[in-house]
């Protein structure tokens, strides 16, 4: 269980991999999101197996170069932003965040200088 309690209930899908892949921490909603996958047991699997070959390499390039990614996705009339990005501790890589949040179909959009 993650040091910090907000991380277990927070609204959007987290899942935590260390530089090889392999996932350290998922969150209630990341569960849920990955149910039909096997939910909390894929703690301790790799996520490039979860992953159809394309994808797959895509995030080799992204974890071999440090890359953030970001897109957003629409499924089942359901928009989705989805934040992937290294993380580090103590100023080394030590993997991927993937951030998913369920957003408006239609999001305002701001410019402020």
């Amino acid at each position: 269980m993650p040091e910090h309690h907000w991380f277990k209930e927070f609204p959007g899908a987290i899942t935590v991999t260390d530089t090889e892949g392999i996932i350290l921490e998922m969150n209630d909603a990341a569960e849920e999101v990955f149910k039909d996958d096997g939910g909390r047991a894929l703690i301790g699997k790799n996520v490039l197996d979860c992953h159809p070959d394309a994808a797959r390499g895509q995030l080799e390039r992204m974890m071999e170069t440090q890359t953030p990614n970001v897109y957003t996705i629409v499924t089942k009339d359901r928009k989705k932003l989805i934040f992937q990005t290294p993380w580090y501790k103590d100023g080394q890589y030590a993997g991927f965040i993937e951030l998913s949040l369920e957003i408006p179909l239609d999001v305002p959009h701001f410019a402020r200088d």
